[in-house]
Parts: C-alpha cells; structure tokens; sequence
C-alpha cells in the first residue's frame, strides 16, 4: 500500500473510532466495527476525484470477499491531504455494483471450468509428455509458483511423484487459472452516480457511521 493511501486509512479508522485486525494483510479487512453484538468488516477506500478505484485483477475471489463487506469512501481534496467528507454504503448498497461486476464475468468464468473439465490425457500428453510417474518438478513447469511446495507434495498419489491422472488434475487447475487470470476486470471504478446513492459523513464521524449501520442493520 501506497504511504499517502495507508495514512489515508489510519486516519479513517481513528475518525471513525474502527478497530484495524491484528493480522491484516494486504487483501484482508481493512477495519471492524463491534455493535448490536456482531462485528462488521469494513472495506476502505479513499479518493481525490469523484470516483473510487477498487483493485488489479478483480475476479469472483473479490465478489465473495465484498459480498457481507460495509464501505467507507473517503473524498480527499485534490493534493490528498484533506478530508473533505466519506459516503457509507452497506452490504445491501453495494449489492447492485458488485452484481453487475459478477454478471459481466461470470460467463467467462464458467468458460473456466468447462474448458478444464474436457481435457483427456491426450491433451496432458501434449504437453508435458507420456511417462508412468510426473516429479514435482515436471508439476512445477505445468503449474509453476501457483502452489506452494508443500501443497505440490499433498498432491501426491505415487512415492515422491504423480499418476498420469493426479498430473491431468493439476493440468485442469492451471487450464482454470489461466482462463480466470485473463477474465478478470483491471481495477473496475464506482463511478460518481453509484457513490452519490450513499449517505454522506461530515461530522460527527463515529457516532454518526454507528448510526447508519444500526439502520441497516434493521432494514
């Protein structure tokens, strides 16, 4: 994370009186928020201009992630070192935008699956060669850095190695990476007309956050 985004978010979570986990990385939550004894995960972002940007290569593993996520948008004045104000969006609020997002590449993913489900041990044949046992290594080259090495070992079906079938599995997943890698969406904007929809947070930060998400909370 950028240093100007990170203090950005700092300054969120103290304005707004959040709780940020302990063990947060990069792609986890950004803040929480204990009330009416649940806690809420909270995504986020800030921005200079009039839409938010979101991130690199988003795909289903993010419409799961957003799906039950609450939103705070920061709106920054143009060098970035001045709140102006933030818009709360609730899960149901940002149902509409990340639907549309799953709808536009949704079929591409299903693309994904069905393109791995018919692949024969032929097409494995083609492409890593015919042997009775694949190495690690031999899996290594097909599906390079995707898993970790002692994933690649839990794989095992043979002593120290793979069966042409395990080798057609791991041929499967890279085929479903490979499709989803390209089917993902470059950093997909919520554009002003969305983020206008959101109540707007000027004062009273934390007091008035608790307030909007008790409403959406009953709704």
């Amino acid at each position: 994370m950028a240093v100007q985004d990170d203090r950005r978010e700092l300054e969120q979570l103290e304005l707004f009186q959040l709780s940020q986990p302990t063990e947060r990385s990069r792609s986890g939550t950004d803040g929480t928020l204990e009330i009416a004894g649940q806690v809420l995960e909270f995504e986020l972002k800030s921005t200079t201009k009039d839409s938010v940007t979101t991130v690199r290569d988003f795909g289903m593993d993010h419409i799961l992630k957003w799906q039950n996520k609450h939103w705070l948008f920061g709106f920054y004045t143009p060098r970035g070192n001045a709140l102006k104000f933030t818009r709360y969006a609730s899960p149901d609020m940002m149902a509409p935008w990340i639907e549309e997002k799953r709808k536009y590449i949704e079929v591409d993913f299903k693309l994904a699956q069905l393109a791995a489900k018919n692949l024969t041990a032929q097409d494995m044949y083609a492409l890593v060669g015919e042997k009775e046992v694949y190495s690690l290594e031999d899996a290594q080259a097909l599906h390079k850095k995707q898993l970790k090495i002692a994933e690649y070992r839990d794989l095992f079906d043979l002593n120290q190695g793979y069966s042409p079938s395990r080798m057609l599995e791991i041929l499967k997943l890279r085929c479903v990476y490979v499709i989803e890698r390209g089917s993902t969406l470059n950093n997909p904007h919520i554009p002003k007309q969305v983020l206008e929809r959101f109540p707007k947070i000027t004062d009273e930060h934390a007091s008035t956050l608790r307030a909007l998400v008790s409403q959406s909370l009953k709704s």
